[in-house]
């Protein structure tokens, strides 16, 4: 039996996933695909580049789990929601 590699937590290619969350930002995804990786649900980026002649605006990027995360992962995205957007005046004002 061969031993899994640890180059990068990713579902399994042939496990059920379910898309929990789409932004038009990359590094929006990528923060939240981190607090997803904090509490051990490993999920997937997926970049959507839709031909912008035709579909104007349809792009961004997937965050695509297990099915069994997905409850958890929607907690965790919710929470995150929760939070004020960060700002320049926020960060000034902070400091």
């Amino acid at each position: 039996m061969p031993k899994p590699t640890n180059a990068s937590p990713q579902p399994e290619p042939n496990e059920k996933l379910v898309k929990i969350f789409d932004a038009e930002q990359e590094n929006e995804a990528i923060v939240v695909q981190g607090l997803l990786q904090s509490a051990g649900i490993e999920s997937d980026l997926k970049s959507i580049d839709a031909v912008q002649n035709a579909f104007p605006g349809v792009g961004g990027t997937v965050i695509l789990v297990r099915e069994e995360d997905a409850s958890e992962a929607e907690k965790i995205i919710a929470a995150y929601r929760k939070l004020p957007p960060l700002d320049d005046e926020t960060a000034d004002s902070a400091g």
